[in-house]
C-alpha cells in the first residue's frame, strides 16, 4: 500500500514539474516574440525616418544651372546666355511694378525694383533653377528661380517690398510657402509697395508716377530762348535730303514689316522703341527692343 501511495505521489510530482516546464517554455517563447516585435517596430520606425529624411532632402535639393548675365530688363526679368543663346528669364511666382513696358506708364517703385534687380544679378555667380512644370511661357521666355551666389533673388525682392507673389500656376510652386512668408514680412513692415494703401491688388499695381514738369516750364518761361545762328546755305542735293527727313519726321512715317524675319533682313540686330520700324507686337519680352537676337 505504501508503495502505491509513493508511486502516486511521484507521478503527481512529475506532472507538476512537466507543467512548470511547459509554462516556462511558453513564457520564454512569448518573451522572445515580444522582443522580436519590439525590435521590428524599432527598425520600421528607423526606416520611416530615413524615408522621410530622403523625401525632405529631395524636396530641398536644388538643381542649379550656371548662366551668364546679358543684361537686366526690369524688376522681374533678365536676359542671360543659356545653352549658347541669349534667352529671356521671367522670374517665377513674383511680379514687380512696371518700369518700361510699351503702352504702359511707369508705376511707383517700378524703377526701384528694376535698379535693385540689376544690382543683385550683377554681383556674383548667377544661376537659375527650373520647377516641375513648363520651362517656358507662351512668349518663349524661360521660367525660373534666380540665384546669385546661392541666394534667391526673388526672396530678396519680396523681403524688401519691391515685389508681390503672383502668377501662381501648378506645378511650378516649389517655393510658394516661403515666398508668401517673405511677402507677409514686408507687408507687415509696410515696406515700399506696401506703404501705399490700395496700391497692390490681385491683378497688379494701381497708379502711375507723376511726371515732374513744373521745373521745366519755369525754366522755359523765365528766360527767353537764345537766337539760333542762321545755318549755311546747303547744296541742292543736301537740301532735298534734309527736307525729306523733316517731312518724314513731321508726318510720323514708319517702316512696316510683317514679322521679325522680314525686319532682320534690313536690321539684323532688331530695333529699339524709338526706331520707325519698331512694333510692340514684335517686342515679345516687353523690353522696348523688337526682334533682337
Amino acid at each position: 500500500m505504501k508503495k502505491v501511495i509513493l508511486g502516486f505521489t511521484v507521478f503527481t510530482l512529475s506532472l507538476s514539474l512537466a507543467a512548470c516546464a511547459s509554462n516556462d517554455t511558453e513564457k520564454s517563447s512569448t518573451e522572445s516574440k515580444e522582443t522580436q516585435q519590439v525590435s521590428q517596430t524599432a527598425e520600421q520606425k528607423e526606416a520611416t525616418k530615413e524615408k522621410t529624411a530622403d523625401k525632405s532632402d529631395s524636396k530641398d535639393k536644388k538643381e542649379l544651372v550656371d548662366v551668364t548675365l546679358d543684361r537686366a530688363v526690369d524688376g522681374d526679368t533678365i536676359k542671360v546666355k543659356y545653352n549658347g543663346n541669349v534667352d529671356t528669364v521671367r522670374y517665377l511666382l513674383v511680379d514687380t511694378p512696371e518700369s518700361k513696358k510699351p503702352d504702359s506708364c511707369v508705376q511707383p517703385y517700378g524703377e526701384d525694383a528694376s535698379k535693385r534687380n540689376e544690382e543683385l544679378v550683377s554681383d556674383g555667380k548667377l544661376q537659375i533653377e527650373f520647377d516641375k512644370g513648363d520651362h517656358r511661357d507662351k512668349y518663349g521666355r524661360l521660367l525660373a528661380y534666380v540665384y546669385v551666389d546661392g541666394k534667391s533673388v526673388q526672396e530678396t525682392l519680396l523681403k524688401e517690398g519691391l515685389a508681390r507673389v503672383a502668377y501662381v500656376y501648378e506645378p511650378n510652386t516649389k517655393y510658394i510657402d516661403q515666398f508668401r512668408k517673405d511677402e507677409q514680412e514686408a507687408k507687415s513692415e509696410e515696406l515700399s509697395i506696401w506703404s501705399k494703401n490700395g496700391y497692390v491688388t490681385d491683378r497688379g499695381f494701381n497708379g502711375c508716377v507723376k511726371e515732374k514738369t513744373t521745373a521745366v516750364k519755369k525754366a522755359t518761361t523765365s528766360k527767353p530762348a537764345a537766337k539760333q545762328p542762321t545755318p549755311p546755305k546747303a547744296s541742292s542735293e543736301t537740301s532735298t535730303t534734309t527736307e525729306n527727313e523733316a517731312s518724314s519726321a513731321s508726318t510720323g512715317e514708319t517702316e512696316t514689316f510683317k514679322n521679325c524675319t522680314e525686319l532682320r533682313k534690313k536690321y539684323p540686330n532688331g530695333v529699339p522703341s524709338s526706331h520707325p520700324a519698331y512694333q510692340s507686337k514684335m517686342d515679345r519680352d516687353h523690353d522696348n527692343y523688337a526682334c533682337e537676337r
